[in-house]
């Protein structure tokens, strides 16, 4: 039997679109390309995780030079949220303006943030995210309250947020889906890169796909590679061509969603280029694959010799204080805690012998600064025969390292006289995003407000890809909001009869 919709990828936006569909009763098939992920004794093994990359996939990209890189993308039931940090955190009111950063202006979105709330309010009840409202000055409006309480800051943690306070910043709570008892009671480590087999991380596995196949209507089929899809004259999209267990086979449905990703959704519909869409399905306007961003990220690690860091977790404390302009100053981004970053993962991310770095793990407290990406037409992704090169052009970067730049100067100022940082590079995926932008002009964006494709009337997409911009903040509850709310127009278009 055809069904009547199919969902490409089970990650943030697929999974949580499924559960936006399930109630309807219309038969939902979601194809996914890898398979679940099963415990195993290296689930909490710092050193196979960040050391030997036992959960990368074996996969090459090229950069923008053509050279070959390890992307660190997964490919699971859940997608990449089953590796995430759990960090779910609204968009500020003003990320969806335009906004003139150090680097260049933001667009702002054909949204506001009004328009999302409810949707952002249902993302946090469908996630379980645990928080509290009230400590944060860029918090945006909220017309209810957290589902659950925050996760505890554990006793290091409550010092430091007393002493940054000392100095003059306003540490707030982080927003969290994280069931920190089961998780803790499946191995006492940090959640940040580590892969969530116990149900701990409310990820979209977790979640919102377990939700959608709560009914009977909603099927998942893992070890399916989609290579492209089918589009006839009128524009609409005719079938899914995809391989599993070295089969091809086609798939139709009347409504077709992608949820592959930044990149690999960008790729797929560049891959769909035939004698109706030369360029690509959804390429009219000549935006697919373009506009990529990744975060600006930073490590920055606060030591004292003689104070110790005992925290397991640590990742309960954010500081938004240099988010948004302030006078002169341009808005440099958000700063919130790692995962507790301990002696293996240390060694395993550099060259120093282990017993230096659990020296140094067991005293630092450790901190990720993020600064926005700015949207770039030649940040783009393309695909040549099958092989996916992505040329990012990373900008802002100035505003970023000012931002690292005052987070050292507060983190002496708090009592810690060593403080050191470094940068992720393009082999650490820092939220990528927006190549399939939304946009009102079909001439400037790939798809609509809800997420609908100009060119294919059928064809929606709810991955990251569609973000106009990157903010500051960790995208995953935005990407929920955004499913929920192509989920709402679907029911009210496609399905009213």
């Amino acid at each position: 039997m055809q069904p009547d919709v199919i969902i490409i990828g089970s990650g943030m936006g697929g999974a949580t679109l499924a559960a936006a569909l399930a109630p309807t009763g219309r038969k939902i098939v979601i194809l996914e390309r890898g398979e679940y992920l099963l415990p195993s004794p290296k689930d909490r093994d710092a050193r196979a995780i960040f050391g030997d990359g036992v959960f990368r996939p074996d996969e090459q990209w090229l950069d923008g030079k053509d050279e070959p890189f390890n992307p660190g993308n997964y490919y699971n039931v859940g997608g990449n949220s089953k590796f995430y940090g759990a960090v779910l955190i609204r968009y500020r009111q003003e990320d969806f303006e335009v906004i003139k950063h150090q680097g260049g202006q933001t667009p702002g979105w054909p949204v506001k943030y009004d328009d999302l709330e409810q949707d952002y309010q249902a993302a946090e009840t469908l996630y379980a995210v645990r928080g509290e409202l009230g400590d944060d000055p860029t918090e945006p409006r909220h017309s209810g309250s957290y589902p659950y309480g925050p996760v505890a800051d554990e006793p290091e943690i409550t010092d430091l947020r007393e002493r940054l306070k000392k100095v003059g910043l306003c540490p707030s709570t982080l927003p969290l889906g994280v069931d920190i008892d089961r998780w803790l009671g499946a191995g006492q480590t940090t959640w940040d890169a580590y892969p969530d087999t116990c149900g701990g991380k409310m990820d979209a596995q977790t979640c919102g796909l377990a939700t959608a196949l709560g009914y009977q209507n909603v099927t998942l089929q893992t070890g399916c590679r989609v290579l492209s899809l089918d589009s006839g004259p009128d524009g609409r999209v005719t079938g899914v061509q995809y391989e599993k267990d070295d089969q091809r086979a086609t798939l139709c449905a009347p409504l077709v969603v992608l949820a592959a990703g930044a990149v690999q959704s960008a790729a797929l519909l560049l891959s769909s280029a035939n004698d109706n869409c030369p360029t690509g399905l959804a390429n009219q306007s000549d935006q697919v694959g373009r506009n990529f961003m990744n975060h600006n990220c930073s490590a920055v690690l606060a030591l004292h010799p003689f104070r110790r860091n005992r925290s397991v977790y640590q990742k309960t404390l954010m500081v938004n204080d240099f988010y948004l302009r302030k006078g002169a100053r341009p808005p440099l981004g958000n700063i919130q805690m790692l995962g507790k970053i301990t002696g293996p993962i240390l060694a395993a991310q550099s060259k120093l012998p282990e017993w230096l770095a659990e020296l140094i793990a067991e005293r630092s407290f450790d901190f990720y600064a993020m600064s926005e990406d700015l949207p770039n037409p030649e940040s783009r992704v393309t695909v040549n025969g099958g092989q996916i090169k992505l040329d990012w052009k990373r900008s802002n970067w100035a505003a970023h390292l000012l931002l690292v730049g005052k987070l050292k100067t507060a983190l002496r100022r708090a009592g810690f006289p060593v403080v050191i940082s470094r940068a992720f590079d393009r082999r650490t995926p820092s939220h990528q995003c927006g190549t399939a932008r939304m946009g009102a002009d079909p001439k400037t964006s790939v798809v609509d407000t809800f997420g609908r494709s100009h060119g294919h009337r059928n064809l929606f997409i709810v991955d990251a890809s569609v973000l106009p911009t990157s903010a500051a903040v960790n995208p995953a509850l935005t990407i929920a909001a955004l499913a929920l709310r192509t989920g709402r127009h679907i029911i009210q278009t496609e399905f009213a009869t």
